[in-house]
């Protein structure tokens, strides 16, 4: 069986092209750092060209998002838990059923499950379907007369945060999604309007459950 004769001496590379080849790859780390990582996860963008390329508007809708659920699940709870299972208030939200339900054979079928809710300014809710990994959800939701912030995320006990969409000053949104893991997939809405928001929000699929959580 032959081996791979050992390199010489000579054909191996020397300190300065070690150190060159090193400057190199810092240096092009650094570079995405700065104009990729920092903008779109962060909303941080000291160059400019994470704004010229979209990613700066990503990471602020991130942040945001994110300051908004933590801030909120703080103040109703004392400290922020990873799994809310409060159930729905009949005060706060009407969730009207369709007759029959719906399976996932029939998941394009009729809505069946329809909750509506009013958001004052600065106000949020979140709602979320009980699903198990690999089930199906299919949504379609609206805002008015103004508009809200929002993040369609899972979360579960043992199972890190999942966001399938997010964005800032909707009025609507639509689509469907897979569960990812067992647990709690839905919306979080923040009204950044100025005005009250009536929000209506339309499920069909392989859900358990609708619960209010926030």
């Amino acid at each position: 069986m032959y081996n791979t004769d050992m390199p010489t001496r000579a054909e191996l590379p020397t300190t300065p092209q070690l150190l060159r080849s090193t400057a190199i790859a810092v240096a092009t780390a650094s570079a995405l750092l700065v104009t990729v990582v920092l903008p779109s996860e962060y909303g941080f963008d000291p160059t400019g060209i994470g704004r010229v390329l979209g990613l700066a508007q990503m990471g602020e809708i991130k942040q945001q998002l994110i300051a908004e659920a933590d801030s909120d699940a703080t103040t109703a709870t004392g400290e922020a838990p990873p799994f809310l299972v409060a159930e729905i208030s009949d005060e706060a939200v009407n969730v009207v059923p369709s007759p029959g339900g719906a399976s996932q054979d029939s998941v394009r079928s009729s809505w069946r499950d329809t909750v509506t809710l009013t958001l004052a300014p600065d106000e949020a809710a979140e709602i979320k379907l009980t699903m198990k990994q690999g089930e199906v959800a299919i949504y379609e939701w609206t805002a008015a007369p103004g508009h809200v912030n929002f993040d369609l995320h899972a979360d579960g006990a043992n199972e890190s945060f999942t966001s399938y969409s997010k964005g800032r000053s909707a009025t609507e949104d639509s689509g469907e999604f897979t569960a990812a893991f067992d647990g709690a997939h839905g919306w979080y809405w923040r009204n950044r309007s100025g005005v009250a928001v009536d929000v209506t929000l339309r499920t069909k699929g392989a859900y358990s459950q609708v619960r209010r959580v926030i």
